[in-house]
C-alpha cells in the first residue's frame, strides 16, 4: 500500500480501498465470510472454514473467503455469510463443520436458501455508513431487523462482523481515519470541546467525563505526555473489549490518535492481557499497517503531529485494570495500585502526565469527530449520553454482544434483545458490572441502564458485562463465586481488601455449609461496608457490591440457609439431602459403586437406601442412577441435627 503523506494521499488510498472492498460483494465470484473472533473459533469456526474451503475445492468452485470479526450473535455461532452474484449477503447461523458442506452444495452450488439457518441478509448501500445500517431486499429480512439487532445503535461496533480486521483497506473503505482528519483540522482544545459536547464518559466502568479528563492532562505541565489504552479486560462474562480489538482494531488505533492529538501525547501504549492472543495478533497487524499507510508514526499526514503506539502484554492480574496498577506494570514493576492524588493526569507513567482510556471509549471517538458531539449526545438519557456495549451471558436465550443507547431498561435488554430466559423460566436477577457490580432482582428490571440509576440500585454499569440468572440459581453461591474471584485477584497491598474479603468469604462458606448463625449476616454486612469504604483502589472498593446487593434484595434466601439449613436452589451440597425411592429402585448397584463414602446400603436386585449419617452429599449417586429408573431424588434441607449455634439461635 502506498504511504499517505497528506490528506489528499489518504483520500486516494481510501478511494482505491473502497473500490476493492466493494468489489468483494459485487464481483462474479461467490463470497463466503466466516466469523473468526474468539467466540466463533471456540464454536469450531476454524473447522467450519476448513470444511467450507474443502467442499469448494472438491466441487471445483471458485469463491472468495473472508475472515470477519464478531457480529454479536454469539448464541448462533459459528456464523457464515454467503454472497452470490446479484444476490444479497445472507447470514447463516450455526454453520457447524458438519453443516458446512451442505451449505456449499445448496447455497453456492444450487443457489438455494437454507431457510432453517437464515438469520438475515446484509445489502450494501451506495455510500456505506458506519451507523445507518444498509437494508436488504424483501426476499430475506434484513439482519438489522433481527430481534437481537433491531434495537441496537452500533457505533463502537459499527464495523464488527463486516470487515476483515487484518486489512486496513476494509477499514478505510468504511470511512476509517476520517475522524483523525477532522481532528487534525481542529486545534487540540477544539477536539476536546467536541468530545465534551458529546457527553462521552469513560466506558471502562468509572464513567468520568472523557473530555474533562483530557483537559486535565493537556493542561498539566510535563516534559512528555503519554496515552494508554486500557484493554485489560478480565472479569467473568466480559468480552466487549476483546470483540472490538478482534473485529475492528483500527477503530481503537484511530481513537488513540485523536486522543493523543488532543492531549499533546507523542507516545501511546495498549495494555492487553496475554490471554487474548488473537486480539494481540490483530493489534500488531493493524499497527504495522497503520504505519505503512502513514497514519501512525512521524509527521502524520503532513500535520507535524507524531505518535507511535506500543503493545504491552499483561500477565492476567485483574487488579491491573486499575489505572495506577496498570501503569506500574508498564513500567516493569509489580502491578499494584498506589494512593491518589497525584492523579495520572498530573503524574502518571514515569511521573509524566498520562491519560488512560478504555477500548470502547476510544472506538467511539472517530464517529464523534466525523458526525459531531451533538450527534452523539442525542443518544442516551440524563448525564449518560451515547451508547454502551454490553455482553449478554448466563441463562438468556440469545447470548452475545450488543450496543444500545444508554437508558434502555434491563427488561428490554433481557427479554426483547436477549429473547428471555432459557426454558421460559423466571428471571431471578441480573448481575451488572461483573465481579465489581451488583445483583439486581428480577422484580426490578424496569431500571434503566445508566450510571446514576444502577448506582442507586447498588450496582454499576462497569465495563458492560451482564450475567442473567434464572430461578434455580443459588444467591449465596453466586455471591460466594464473585467474592472468591475478587479475593484471589486482590494484590494484598491494603489490609481492608486483603483481610476483609477473606473474612467475608469465610462467612459465606459457613452459610453455604450450614454452619452459620443469623448474627453472621450482620457481621458480613459490616465487613462489606468497611472494605468498600477503606480499600485503597477500585477493586477493593467495589468487591463487596455482589454481597451487599444480594443481602439487600435476597436476604430471605440467606436466612433459609441459616435458619432452616436448606438451599432452595438445591445447589449447596451440604444443605441438601438425597433419598432413594424404594418403588423405583431396582437394586442395580450403580449408585453404591459410585458412592465414595459407602453410604448406600442394599443387596443386588433389592431396593437400596442411603445412610444419611455417612452421606457426603456429593451427588455422585444421583449422576450414577440410570435414567430409566430415576430412583434417586435431591431435596432441600439436611436430614441431620442442627449445630449448637443453630440450636442457640432457635431458642
Amino acid at each position: 500500500m502506498k504511504k499517505a503523506t497528506d490528506r489528499e494521499g489518504l483520500e486516494e488510498i481510501r478511494r482505491l480501498s473502497e473500490v476493492e472492498w466493494r468489489g468483494l460483494f459485487t464481483g462474479e465470484r461467490p463470497l463466503i465470510c466466516v466469523g473468526m473472533s474468539t467466540c466463533g473459533i471456540s464454536a469450531h469456526a476454524q473447522e467450519t472454514w476448513d470444511a467450507l474451503a474443502g467442499e469448494l475445492d472438491r466441487l471445483g468452485t471458485e469463491a472468495r473467503m473472508m475472515r470477519v470479526g464478531c457480529l454479536g450473535l454469539c448464541y448462533a455461532e459459528p456464523l457464515a455469510c454467503i454472497k452470490l452474484p446479484g444476490r444479497p449477503l445472507i447470514c447463516y447461523g450455526r454453520a457447524t463443520p458438519e453443516a458446512a458442506p451442505g451449505l456449499v452444495q445448496d447455497v453456492v452450488g444450487r443457489g438455494n436458501i437454507v431457510q432453517d439457518s437464515v438469520l438475515g441478509s446484509i445489502a450494501l448501500q451506495e455510500a456505506p455508513s458506519s451507523v445507518d445500517q444498509p437494508h436488504s431486499d424483501d426476499a430475506i429480512p434484513s439482519i438489522w431487523d433481527h430481534p437481537m439487532m433491531k434495537p441496537q445503535i452500533r457505533i463502537a461496533l459499527r464495523n464488527c462482523g463486516l470487515v476483515d480486521p487484518e486489512d486496513i483497506g476494509h477499514y478505510l473503505a468504511r470511512g476509517g481515519y476520517r475522524g483523525l482528519e477532522k481532528a487534525l483540522a481542529l486545534s487540540s482544545p477544539g477536539v476536546i470541546q467536541e468530545v465534551k459536547a458529546s457527553g462521552l464518559r469513560g466506558r471502562g466502568g468509572a464513567g468520568f467525563p472523557t473530555g474533562v479528563k483530557w483537559e486535565f492532562c493537556r493542561n498539566a505541565p510535563g516534559e512528555e505526555k503519554y496515552l494508554i489504552c486500557n484493554a485489560d479486560e478480565g472479569g467473568p462474562g466480559a468480552f466487549m473489549d476483546r470483540a472490538i480489538l478482534e473485529g475492528d482494531p483500527h477503530s481503537v488505533i484511530e481513537g488513540m490518535l485523536i486522543a493523543a492529538y488532543a492531549i499533546g501525547a507523542t507516545r501511546g501504549f495498549i495494555y492487553c492481557r496475554a490471554e487474548y492472543p488473537l486480539a494481540l495478533k490483530r493489534l500488531e497487524t493493524a499497527l504495522a499497517q497503520a504505519r505503512e499507510a502513514g497514519v501512525l508514526g512521524g509527521d502524520i499526514l503532513g500535520s507535524g503531529f507524531d505518535l507511535d503506539i506500543s503493545v504491552k502484554e499483561g500477565a492476567g492480574a485483574f487488579v491491573c485494570g486499575e489505572e495506577t496498577a496498570l501503569m506500574a506494570s508498564i513500567e516493569g514493576q509489580r502491578g499494584m495500585p498506589r494512593t491518589r492524588p497525584p492523579f495520572p493526569a498530573n503524574s502518571g507513567l514515569w511521573g509524566q502526565p498520562t491519560n488512560i482510556n478504555n477500548v470502547e471509549t476510544l472506538a467511539n471517538l472517530p464517529e464523534i469527530l466525523v458526525r459531531g458531539g451533538s450527534w452523539y449526545s442525542a443518544f442516551g438519557m440524563g448525564r449518560s449520553r451515547g451508547t454502551k456495549t454490553l455482553s449478554l451471558a448466563g441463562v438468556v436465550n440469545r447470548t452475545g454482544l450488543i450496543e444500545v443507547p444508554m437508558g434502555m431498561t434491563l427488561n428490554q435488554i433481557i427479554f426483547d434483545i436477549g429473547g428471555g430466559i432459557v426454558g421460559d423460566r423466571a428471571c431471578k436477577g441480573v448481575l451488572t458490572g461483573g465481579p465489581s457490580g451488583g445483583c439486581i432482582p428480577g422484580t426490578r428490571l424496569d431500571v434503566p441502564v445508566d450510571y446514576e440509576s444502577l448506582s442507586q440500585m447498588g450496582s454499576i454499569v462497569g465495563s458492560g458485562s451482564m450475567i442473567v440468572i434464572g430461578e434455580d440459581t443459588c444467591i449465596v453461591d453466586l455471591a460466594r463465586f464473585f467474592l472468591s474471584f475478587v479475593q484471589k485477584e486482590s494484590c494484598g497491598k491494603c489490609t481492608p481488601c486483603r483481610i476483609g474479603t477473606r473474612q467475608m468469604l469465610a462467612i459465606l462458606e459457613r452459610i453455604a455449609g450450614g454452619e452459620a448463625e443469623l448474627e453472621d449476616l450482620d457481621r458480613l454486612e459490616r465487613l462489606a461496608v468497611a472494605v468498600k469504604d477503606a480499600s485503597l483502589c477500585g477493586l477493593g472498593a467495589t468487591a463487596p457490591n455482589p454481597v451487599l446487593t444480594t443481602l439487600r434484595y435476597f436476604r430471605q434466601e440467606f436466612e433459609d440457609h441459616i435458619q432452616d439449613r436448606r438451599c432452595p436452589s438445591l445447589h449447596c451440597s451440604r444443605l441438601t439431602s438425597y433419598s432413594i425411592d424404594s418403588q423405583r429402585c431396582k437394586g442395580c448397584g450403580a449408585c453404591a459403586e459410585s458412592c465414595p463414602a459407602g453410604a448406600i446400603i442394599g443387596q443386588k436386585k433389592s431396593p437400596h437406601r442411603i445412610d444419611q449419617a455417612l452421606c457426603l452429599r456429593c451427588g455422585s449417586c444421583l449422576s450414577a442412577c440410570p435414567d430409566r429408573f430415576k430412583a434417586i431424588s435431591q431435596s432441600a434441607g439436611q436430614d441431620q441435627p442442627a449445630t449448637p449455634a443453630q440450636e442457640k439461635g432457635a431458642l
